[in-house]
């Protein structure tokens, strides 16, 4: 049960003073639909009216505040025109302009000949110095009692300044003591206040210096909202760890037949990743894995040493993958890495169909299949194994947890690795997986040539088509990625099906394929099957291609309106060349004028074929909006906490909540307490459900 101290913070906002019905839609619009959501709304920014100036030292495009005396009012003439309250300083004039205006009340509240206290932002209009509809206009003894400095929240059609900064006037002052969860020595060294006396200074600051991400109260309460995902996290991975696994021990025969059979050496970071892996599914305990590393940094082969494992324990494994195309390269690729240890592999997607479908369920049933490979039709209901060890899911952000854990029902207690080609920055990692083991991939396979990448103005695209065709003269295979499927009136983007139209009209029909999301997956894998064993020269594509048409002699990446992607799937898109031994390239097409940030991603791209360095770049440019287009993979959507400006604190947090959960797995005692109300205040529910259930 949620603590009663919480009570007040989880009520309707229809409980604050003055919030009726229709200002608690527009209030719940901005902030949430509680007292608490009010209470987490950070101001973006802050009016500081103490600048008092002269009218005649007004600066432009600033706010100020003066104060004159009411001369004239001067209504508009014609309808549509302003009206207009004209001031005298005694340097200067002063217009205050208003659009709409209900003239009784204006006169009521400028009377002419009364001195009044104006702020808002002052222009120049011609010959006249004007402040359109001022900010504030009070009398010197309202002005008394108003403060100076005051916060701005954001706002939505209908709801206006003053009712969101008393909306959040009234939800602060039924913010409750809480007991406190931070050790005193912490708080002391970093001189952070306690949770209340925060929340009051994030609402009362005193300068845009109290809006920075490293002031003492906003860092408090930045730490406080990662701690608390961080500890359910900890609570989730000990419930998990404590929970006995199977041990999947073997002879180790069918991994070592697979090393000495590899096409390559395995590289350091391959073997330790492995390493780790053997050393989980040996464990008496159950792995979750993530495994994440650079394109083309070699997942599947260390995926096929997991399944060799699991096999020589004698249970099965399953692949998941979130295309057909996909599942069914995995099929193929680890069907040739395993084929030296004797183990099988199989496909299994929607496709499967009437005596084929029947023909895999039943060998997947009686276990005289090793590995399968398949999409969401893995879990479906009807679908069983002999006995499913290790669950190995792939491109995991493109699942939910609850497909993750349908897949896993399947088995009995079986190992799970999910895997992920976007290289993730650590603070990121602990973010979204404080709750998994984390292996990384950080070396490529020796004799790999990292694609040259060049920077290529859209105007030059007839050159760019006639280097395609000498390309195709000598051999090469190229690539040719566009943004959107067909034009639309909205976009001045290069449709796929009209750049197709025109390579074909240049290059041959037969030469150019063409391949995007709307086609059906039968359609999709016949022509990237045809690409890929050469019977195309170009493929024109959107990013469908992103996840899974490999094509290892491929050398030419060409990306159409390069400006309009994001670091991360740029580098995906390119880490599709330059896989063999042959050296590859990669043009980007750009139209201009580029913006900074675009021009920053693309000058990236051209530097560094780093992925973990790109993943940094890319969080940095896109701030902690929408870090490396991870928002459905569960990023949490943190309130108060920056991502970006508060990493340090994620890891952190990330030790204080292990070391917690070590020494205290069913927080006792009054410490204990004063975490589960935090737990609870940030609506942490999975950590509450693993203490409840314990």
């Amino acid at each position: 049960m949620r603590p009663e101290i919480l009570f007040p913070l989880f009520q309707d906002v229809t409980a604050l003073p003055g919030i009726g019905p229709r200002l608690a839609t527009l209030v719940a619009k901005v902030a949430g639909p509680r007292v608490k959501d009010v209470v987490f709304l950070k101001p973006a920014s802050i009016v500081d009216r103490s600048r008092q100036v002269s009218v005649i030292d007004a600066p432009e495009d600033q706010i100020v505040t003066l104060t004159a005396t009411v001369e004239e009012h001067v209504p508009g003439r014609r309808q549509g025109q302003p009206y207009k309250v004209r001031m005298y300083d005694g340097t200067g004039f002063l217009h205050l302009v208003f659009f709409h205006a209900r003239p009784d009340y204006l006169q009521r509240i400028l009377p002419v000949g009364g001195s009044r206290i104006v702020s808002g932002r002052c222009e120049r209009y011609g010959s006249e110095i004007q402040m359109l509809h001022p900010d504030l206009v009070m009398t010197e003894e309202e002005a008394a009692g108003t403060p100076l400095i005051e916060p701005v929240y954001p706002l939505t059609a209908g709801l206006v300044a003053k009712t969101m900064r008393k909306a959040v006037s009234g939800a602060v002052a039924m913010v409750p003591t809480l007991p406190e969860w931070l050790p005193d020595e912490m708080r002391r060294e970093k001189g952070w206040p306690d949770f209340r006396q925060a929340v009051r200074m994030l609402h009362t600051p005193e300068s845009a210096a109290d809006l920075d991400p490293s002031h003492p109260a906003r860092a408090r309460l930045a730490f406080d909202e990662v701690f608390a995902r961080q500890l359910a996290l900890q609570l989730v991975r000990a419930r998990r760890k404590a929970q006995s696994g199977r041990a999947l021990k073997g002879t180790g025969e069918k991994v070592r037949a697979i090393l000495e059979n590899a096409p390559f050496a395995p590289t350091g970071a391959q073997t330790r990743a492995f390493d780790a892996i053997r050393a989980d599914m040996e464990s008496g305990e159950r792995m979750t894995r993530l495994l994440h590393g650079d394109v083309g940094a070699g997942k599947t082969f260390v995926a096929a040493l997991a399944a060799a494992q699991a096999a020589e324990a004698g249970t099965q494994a399953a692949i998941m993958a979130p295309t057909e195309i996909l599942a069914r390269q995995h099929a193929k690729t680890l069907a040739q890495l395993l084929e030296p240890a004797g183990l099988s592999v199989i496909a299994l997607t929607g496709r499967d169909k009437g005596a084929a479908r029947k023909e895999i369920l039943e060998r997947m049933a009686a276990g005289t299949v090793d590995v399968v490979c398949g999409t969401h039709a893995l879990f479906q209901e009807g679908i069983e194994f002999a006995d499913l060890g290790l669950v190995v899911i792939d491109e995991q952000h493109r699942f939910g947890v609850s497909d993750r854990m349908r897949l896993t029902a399947k088995g009995h207690k079986p190992d799970t690795l999910v895997m992920t080609a976007t290289p993730i920055p650590r603070t990121l990692s602990l973010a979204v997986y404080g709750d998994l083991d984390v292996s990384r991939l950080d070396e490529k396979p020796a004799g790999r040539i990292p694609p040259e990448t060049r920077l290529v103005s859209m105007e030059r695209l007839d050159e760019v088509v006639e280097g395609v065709r000498r390309a195709i003269g000598r051999g090469d295979r190229v690539y040719w990625v566009c943004p959107l499927v067909e034009e639309s009136e909205q976009s001045e983007l290069s449709a796929a099906e009209d750049r197709w139209r025109h390579l074909r009209a240049a290059l041959g029909d037969q030469r150019v394929g063409l391949l995007h999301g709307r086609m059906k997956a039968a359609e999709k894998e016949a022509t990237a099957t045809a690409f890929r064993n050469g019977e195309m020269d170009v493929l024109v594509a959107t990013t469908v291609i992103e996840v899974g048409v490999d094509a290892p002699d491929a050398t030419v990446m060409i990306i159409e309106h390069a400006e309009r992607f994001g670091l991360a799937q740029l580098h995906q898109l390119r880490g599709r060349v330059g896989r063999g031994d042959k050296p590859s390239s990669c043009l980007l097409l750009y139209k201009g004028p580029l913006g900074e940030t675009a021009r920053s991603r693309l000058e990236t791209m051209r530097e560094t074929d780093d992925g973990f360095r790109i993943a940094e770049e890319d969080w940095r440019l896109r701030g902690a909006g929408d870090p490396l287009g991870l928002r459905q993979s569960g990023l949490p959507d943190f309130r108060l906490a920056d991502l970006e400006a508060h990493g340090e604190l994620i890891a952190e947090a990330n030790d204080q909540a292990r070391l917690l959960v070590h020494q205290d797995p069913e927080l006792t005692g009054d410490r204990g307490e004063a975490l589960r109300v935090l737990l609870y205040l940030f609506e942490q529910d999975q950590g509450v459900r693993m203490l409840r259930s314990g």
